[in-house]
């Protein structure tokens, strides 16, 4: 059986991508298709040959040599009791059609519910797969091809499904007509296989040429988007600083580069769009010039058999066609390939015990992390008490805030160990103890949405909740604010807050983690871009809740944790001191020399 799969992912890796998701849906689109080739094929069998026998009386004629082998289908008629007349054939080739017009209707209406389930469940796999994508991977990957993928790759390998299985439902056309075409004149059929094979050659150089060009244009739409998200992200500056001209510049370049590789795909598209049909009639036409002139083949037969085989030319440039649209979406069906196959690979690693609650103490027990061959903590052993309020303080490069995504399960350390409760926080499933984490970061998290779905994030507003959310409100000094909003809680706060003040922002974001019930508040340089009059608010808001939550913050400017009851001094990656602020005036150069120089 695996060596099956293999051959499958081998020799049939796009069927077997769309069977990996889709399983034996694909057999009954398979079975419909067949259906309606064949309900068309006898259709069209029985409508031609059937017709020719019959005079304008309506009386069979009994002569069938222009039928060739399918002259078995008037025996058959007889055999059953059904006399060949006008009225028996027209009411079969009716019955025939009928069936094959249920047939495509089932077919056509399968291929939607597929393609939707399909394209769900592409989305599903991305969102689930990010969603326990590990943080470490995530911030070295290509966040314009993360956007691309999510977005513009989505719709084209939606594309890319809908091309295939028409594709692959004109091919079954055309083997069934080249099937009862060849049993009716088999020299005939073989001739024009043999013509259609070399032909398919040049066909196959031009769809190379498609294909390669496709992945260019995938790649290309990775940079643009990366490009056109620094642009959206880095809007203010690029315009104050009279660099968002030179910017467009790039971009426009990239979108050059992506356009020109679109119009040569396309003019390759155009080119087997216009050769394919002379090429195959010349196929045609040369095949019944051998027929007629070298093997003395009766016309009568090459006629019948060109009737099925016009079938099977309409089909076969169908596929064709289809082939080709589906070539130039392949580039983005691989990229999503080995975007899913990227994030399966980087799948974040946790425990499987449930975290509670936070009880009793946090043990940095000669923990040290690396990132590649650079050092970036160094031997670290700390201990935090439940509803302590710690300090983390020390120039930039020093490990503060890779020590507090290790304190939030973000990173593992790559030595030693992270005990919670005296419990390896690797034994924990890492998103229970996350949600018992509020982390309040420099730029204030606030989504294009009202006050209360900010704070709540979306819960319902049952009684419970919105009692929840405006003690949230008042614990985080921003309750007045809200009430005095015509709209109240249901206030939108526009795209990243652009409706509130920073302030604010800061405000209603401490107010989303307070109203999670959480055991830590983590704040990493929560005031440093706020002026001095509101970093004075947000700081007396975090000290009426010291004491009741265990907070851990990284501080550039000295004076907010002032209060703190140890400060933890890193310098380039070990603990240089451990203290309260007046003791680590006294005992300690390096933060004696930070205080002075912050002018206190």
């Amino acid at each position: 059986m695996s060596a099956l799969k293999k051959i499958a992912k081998k020799y049939f890796q796009y069927l077997y991508y769309f069977y990996s998701y889709l399983g034996n849906r694909l057999v009954l689109s398979f079975l419909l298709s067949v259906l309606v080739g064949v309900m068309d094929g006898f259709g069209l069998a029985m409508f031609i040959p059937l017709l020719q026998m019959v005079d304008n009386t309506g009386a069979a004629k009994t002569n069938t040599d222009g039928m060739g082998n399918m002259s078995f289908l008037p025996s058959l008629l007889e055999k059953v009791g059904l006399p060949l007349n006008l009225f028996v054939v027209l009411s079969i080739i009716l019955i025939f059609f009928s069936l094959k017009g249920l047939m495509k209707f089932g077919e056509a209406y399968a291929r939607v519910v597929y393609e939707q389930f399909f394209i769900r469940k592409i989305r599903m796999r991305n969102i689930l797969g990010l969603s326990h994508f590990s943080f470490n991977n995530f911030i070295n990957a290509d966040i314009g091809r993360i956007q691309n993928t999510f977005s513009g790759e989505v719709e084209k390998v939606k594309q890319a499904y809908r091309y295939y299985f028409i594709a692959l439902q004109y091919g079954i056309f055309v083997a069934v007509y080249v099937t009862m075409a060849f049993f009716s004149n088999p020299k005939f059929v073989s001739l024009v296989i043999v013509g259609g094979g070399a032909t398919n050659l040049l066909f196959r150089f031009l769809q190379k040429k498609t294909k390669a060009l496709s992945h260019k244009i995938t790649v290309d739409s990775h940079v643009f988007q990366g490009l056109l998200i620094q642009k959206v992200a880095f809007f203010k500056y690029l315009k104050s600083t009279g660099l968002i001209h030179k910017y467009a510049e790039k971009l426009t370049k990239t979108n050059d580069q992506l356009h020109n590789a679109q119009r040569r795909s396309g003019m390759y598209g155009a080119i087997l769009a216009a050769i394919r049909e002379p090429v195959v009639i010349l196929v045609v036409v040369m095949a019944i010039m051998i027929q007629v002139y070298y093997f003395h083949q009766g016309i009568a037969v090459i006629i019948f058999t060109l009737l099925l085989f016009y079938r099977a030319l309409i089909s076969l440039t169908g596929m064709q066609n289809y082939s080709n649209l589906f070539i130039g979406s392949a580039g983005s069906l691989e990229n999503m390939t080995a975007f899913n196959d990227e994030l399966k690979k980087g799948k974040e690693v946790t425990g499987t015990q449930p975290f509670e609650k936070f009880t009793d103490q946090v043990k940095l027990d000669h923990l040290s992390f690396s990132y590649k061959e650079h050092k970036i903590l160094q031997d670290i052993v700390l201990t935090i008490n439940k509803n302590e309020t710690i300090a983390i303080v020390g120039e930039s490069g020093s490990g503060k805030t890779t020590l507090i995504n290790i304190l939030t399960g973000l990173l593992k350390p790559t030595d030693g160990k992270l005990l919670i409760d005296n419990t390896d926080l690797s034994v924990y499933n890492t998103t229970t103890y996350q949600h018992r984490i509020g982390y309040i970061t420099q730029e204030a998290v606030v989504f294009n949405d009202t006050i209360f779905n900010n704070v709540t994030f979306w819960d319902q507003p049952t009684p419970e909740n919105i009692e929840r959310f405006e003690q949230a409100l008042r614990k985080a000094s921003i309750y007045d604010f809200v009430m005095m909003q015509p709209l109240k809680k249901d206030a939108l706060l526009g795209n990243n807050g652009i409706n509130v003040s920073g302030g604010q922002k800061q405000r209603i974001s401490i107010a989303r983690e307070l109203y999670k019930e959480v055991d830590f508040l983590f704040m990493d340089e929560a005031t440093s871009a706020l002026d001095s009059e509101t970093e004075s608010e947000i700081q007396e808001n975090i000290e009426a809740l010291k004491g009741k939550y265990t907070i851990v913050i990284i501080a550039h400017r000295l004076s907010t944790i002032k209060n703190a009851d140890r400060i933890v001094l890193l310098n380039k990656g070990v603990i240089s001191a451990v203290g309260n602020f007046d003791q680590l005036v006294q005992d300690s150069p390096i933060f004696s020399k930070m205080v002075q120089l912050q002018g206190f």
